[in-house]
């Protein structure tokens, strides 16, 4: 199969190509695409096919959930066996936007598209060429991370084509992406609403708006691998790039120490090794490779560089990696998550 390439930004769309896109789509193909948060494989939602079409493209285990992405309110009450409160509330003040909810699922949802699950995870994009395409799809687009299943998700056009070209029928090129991190992932389905997935919008977000406590479910602190997984990258080693990875905790200077440390063992074992630090603490480190993902303070900074920079660490060929832990206040929170996932929840606590 040979991958067609288009530019199609918000700025520039390119009107045709999206409906180009569209048409593939409904004719059950593959269709990668920009959100704000991270490029989407899209497939048609409604269709099982399309659905079994992804988790081939992506290698990605038939248990694991697709979000389904609408572009209107009222597509919810077709995919929805009903639509709470809550879910009207936090639509209302968080889309179009990176927040994705977990509601029973109608049964015109075919399974293949929920993992098997009775519940169905549901977004409303706030990007203009993704809003665009699920119109000219029909409404409906069922669309995880548009990467390898497991690999760093895509922030641009690039990311994605190195897992999935020759694989799907078009990648739509809509520059970088804004957030960096996929979309925040809340359980509406239980007596209280709880977090699955953290991400832009964060805890207390969700809960000044629903004006009632929201749960952070436990096992998104640890691993978890028998849990049958209710939303995207609950289960299954998420986000990790080829290289071994360790998160390093503890007070800024002891960190730097135990890194460096490492790093001297690394190099004498002849490894490449990547670190991942901060602004501040750039130059206390030697290695092949060192990427900062932004000021200590810059929590959006950092989760809009940290797959990028994952990948790089790919390219260059770096077999271990250290990254110093982060803050988890606000998105800092989903930061760490990805880091964890990515690590293997591997993580060296210092003094």
């Amino acid at each position: 199969m040979v991958t067609k390439h288009v530019i199609a930004t918000e700025e520039h769309m390119d009107i045709e190509a999206i409906r180009e896109a569209g048409e593939i789509l409904r004719n059950g193909g593959l269709v990668a695409f920009p959100t704000e948060t991270v490029y989407g494989l899209g497939g048609d939602a409604l269709q099982k096919r399309s659905s079994e079409k992804i988790y081939a493209a992506k290698g990605r285990p038939s248990d694991n959930p697709l979000i389904v992405h609408i572009c209107q309110w009222d597509a919810l009450n077709k995919i929805a066996k009903r639509v709470p409160e809550a879910a009207k509330r936090l639509a209302k003040r968080f889309w179009p936007g990176p927040l994705t909810m977990i509601l029973e699922k109608a049964e015109i949802v075919p399974p293949e598209t929920t993992g098997g699950l009775d519940t169905v995870a549901v977004r409303m994009p706030a990007h203009k060429v993704a809003l665009r395409l699920i119109e000219a799809a029909g409404g409906y687009i069922a669309a995880p991370s548009a990467n390898t299943s497991g690999r760093p998700s895509p922030t641009l056009a690039e990311h994605v084509a190195e897992d999935l070209d020759g694989k799907i029928e078009m990648i739509l090129d809509g520059g970088p992406t804004g957030i960096g991190l996929e979309s925040t992932i809340v359980d509406l389905t239980g007596d209280m609403p709880v977090i699955l997935r953290p991400g832009y919008i964060t805890q207390e977000m969700l809960s000044q708006a629903l004006e009632t406590k929201v749960e952070l479910d436990q096992t998104l602190l640890k691993e978890d691998s028998a849990q049958t997984p209710k939303a995207p990258g609950m289960k299954y080693r998420h986000y990790a790039p080829r290289g071994e990875l360790t998160v390093v905790s503890g007070n800024e200077g002891s960190v730097i120490a135990a890194i460096n440390g490492l790093i001297r063992e690394k190099h004498q074992a002849g490894e490449r090794v990547g670190i991942i630090c901060t602004d501040e603490t750039r130059i206390c480190y030697e290695a092949e490779c060192i990427a900062s993902a932004g000021a200590r303070g810059s929590e959006e900074e950092i989760a809009r560089r940290l797959y990028a920079i994952l990948r790089r660490f790919d390219k260059e060929q770096i077999t271990t990696i250290y990254s110093e832990a982060f803050p988890q206040q606000g998105i800092g929170q989903a930061v760490m998550n990805r880091l964890l996932k990515a690590a293997g929840y591997r993580i060296l606590e210092t003094e």
